[in-house]
């Protein structure tokens, strides 16, 4: 029997190999055969030497020790967090066979719980805007998204079951959305930033991308700093609409529509609302401190090594150098209103719902699209859970949910129970 990795997430695949209906060569051996099969098309890894991850895998099934709870799950990492033993290049010729002598903790989290390290997936040259090779799964002439292109085309065309990436705008949710897959940006500080790149203070999280809800909190419990345990709820859930700015695209609005009548209809209460003011600010004040930061912590790079850089990049942090101090001061200042607005911003929803992107994936790879619905959660620092929800002309359409910040394990827990079928078909 041929063994299907497309559907295969990183929670099952876990369960399979401890109970020993799985061994992890067995895994690995289709995931490569899968993307052998689909490389060309996707162009999702940055770097893989197949040998050293079947030697990986073999090794995982001879170990007799204590097994994490990823024990032989493959992972791929974006190349911009640091793999002992792998290149980090950045997605820039600036830093072409770079090879960092330890790993990012993230990394070490991951190794600690047994996972296998598999290779190193695109990035957007220094998680900025300028796109890597990566198309987008569902039709190569769209862009993936980014600046994680590679960390969720490969999830979501099934060559990996759990991937990292970054976000500083929205780099894990809207290529979530644009490929089809689920990602997972947790509160800001959640997981250890050490050995992953540095752009945005403020701003950088690292996140996941996976086939399910599962297997997001399998890695949160993996990588974060939290050993706390959430009750199980019964009542209804309140989840409110976010309205403003999804309704101009026609599938995005029946999308919605079909999921939060789903959600009423399974007894869950569902009310919309426009967004605070404030959020269109945070929106604002968010590609202020972005670029404004990102200027100052490559910059650099940007004059030292302007031959090896794109002019894109140059021109990002040329304009994050423009930026008055003044400016930057008083965009802080509206994110860290925003943040003691929380409880006003949620009001009484338990999560708010709004879409990821402002439709699928834009034609063209020139672009990794528009980052307009996460750019204020990322700010605001909240946990956000992007999930595939419908389809238009073959591509996919996303939805997300946003919780407190802090409240990730609930999140996920919450949106476990919304997404659980047989509720909610991800697809109309």
């Amino acid at each position: 029997m041929t063994l299907d990795s497309v559907g295969l997430g990183a929670a099952r695949a876990a369960r399979m190999i401890a109970a020993g209906d799985l061994t992890a060569e067995a895994l690995m051996r289709a995931l490569l055969a899968r993307i052998e099969a689909r490389d060309d098309a996707v162009r999702a890894w940055a770097y893989l030497d197949r040998e050293a991850a079947l030697a990986a895998a073999r090794a995982a099934d001879a170990w007799t020790g204590p097994r994490g709870s990823l024990h032989g799950v493959p992972v791929g990492i974006k190349d911009v967090i640091d793999v002992r033993g792998m290149p980090t290049e950045f997605g820039s010729e600036a830093f072409r066979g770079h090879y960092p002598e330890v790993d990012a903790a993230v990394t070490a989290r991951l190794r600690a719980a047994g996972a296998i390290i598999m290779g190193k997936l695109v990035t957007a040259e220094f998680a900025t805007y300028r796109p890597g090779p990566t198309r987008n799964p569902a039709d190569p002439g769209h862009t993936p998204g980014g600046s994680s292109s590679g960390s969720a085309a490969a999830v979501a065309d099934g060559q990996v079951p759990l991937s990292l990436g970054t976000q500083t705008a929205g780099s894990v949710i809207r290529p979530a959305a644009f490929c089809g897959t689920f990602g997972f940006k947790p509160s800001h500080g959640r997981y250890p930033a050490q050995g992953v790149i540095d752009t945005a203070h403020r701003l950088d999280t690292v996140g996941t991308f996976a086939r399910d809800v599962a297997d997001l909190a399998l890695a949160d419990a993996v990588l974060a700093d939290d050993d706390s345990q959430v009750e199980s709820e019964n009542r209804p859930l309140v989840i409110g609409v976010l309205q403003d700015g999804m309704w101009a695209h026609a599938a995005m609005q029946a999308t919605v529509e079909r999921w939060t009548g789903e959600f009423a209809d399974a007894g869950h209460l569902v009310f919309a609302c426009r967004p605070p003011a404030i959020l269109e600010d945070l929106g604002e004040a968010q590609k202020l401190i972005h670029q404004y930061e990102c200027a100052r912590l490559l910059g650099t790079m940007r004059r030292e090594r302007a031959d090896a850089v794109s002019a894109r990049f140059r021109d990002f942090i040329d304009g994050g150098l423009a930026i008055a101090d003044e400016a930057y001061a008083m965009a802080c200042a509206v994110q860290d209103r925003a943040r003691a607005m929380e409880e006003e911003i949620f009001g009484a929803a338990d999560l708010l719902l709004c879409a990821s992107a402002p439709g699928p994936a834009p034609r063209g790879l020139d672009s990794t699209g528009d980052p307009v619905f996460c750019r204020p959660w990322t700010a605001l620092g909240t946990p956000s859970l992007g999930f595939p929800a419908g389809e238009e002309g073959g591509l996919p359409l996303g939805l997300q949910f946003n919780g407190r910040r802090g409240s990730d394990r609930r999140t996920l827990a919450r949106a476990a129970r919304l997404l659980a079928p047989p509720a909610c078909p991800l697809t109309a």
